[in-house]
């Protein structure tokens, strides 16, 4: 296991956003997902405005999943927040789940669509499996862009919840769910044998 000074380190290069230090302390056996000093990994404390250093550390498996520890935030709430659209997708490619909430029960969606970051609402309202599910104060995405006068992004979401596209999507999930129960019925009525 990397020592922690090494993972220090690492952290120090992600926030600097020196990715060449980051490749060296990488293959000289420093821990991708290693906490520093303040329990944070390199991805959690990169310049997410660097697209090239968050995709190396995704390369290098970085947990995009890891929870800040104060907040509850992983790295998608941040980069959806600032508007880092390309670190978003670069996130949702290594397998960021959009659809975990931060300590306030807000989706990644809902902190995109406060700011008024468009293109990051549009990447996320692709993979997020409800985006009309409420924050912790009971607001959707949309009634918070609407809130903020975020005008266009709360007319995106309206009109992306109210297309055809939305409603089969809705459809095919709702199918899906009673064809897997049946499934799990079926199954659970069927005796197993060895052999």
């Amino acid at each position: 296991m990397a020592d922690r000074s090494l993972t220090d380190k690492l952290c120090n290069a992600s926030a600097s956003g020196n990715l060449h230090e980051v490749s060296i302390l990488l293959q000289d056996g420093a821990h991708v997902n290693g906490f520093n000093t303040y329990k944070r990994t390199a991805l959690q404390v990169v310049k997410l405005g660097n697209s090239a250093l968050v995709e190396h550390l995704l390369v290098a498996r970085a947990d995009p999943n890891i929870r800040d520890p104060v907040l509850s935030l992983t790295v998608t709430h941040d980069a959806a927040r600032e508007g880092f659209a390309d670190a978003v997708r670069a996130l949702i490619q290594h397998g960021a789940d959009v659809n975990l909430v931060d300590e306030k029960g807000n989706l990644p969606l809902h902190l995109a669509a406060r700011e008024g970051h468009l293109t990051v609402v549009q990447l996320l309202m692709e993979h997020t499996i409800n985006p009309q599910t409420p924050n912790g104060q009971g607001y959707t995405a949309g009634q918070l862009a609407r809130e903020h006068r975020r005008i266009d992004t709360a007319d995106y979401i309206d009109a992306y919840l109210g297309s055809r596209e939305y409603h089969l999507w809705v459809i095919k999930i709702f199918v899906f769910k009673r064809y897997l129960k049946e499934i799990i019925n079926k199954c659970s009525n069927c005796a197993f044998s060895g052999g």
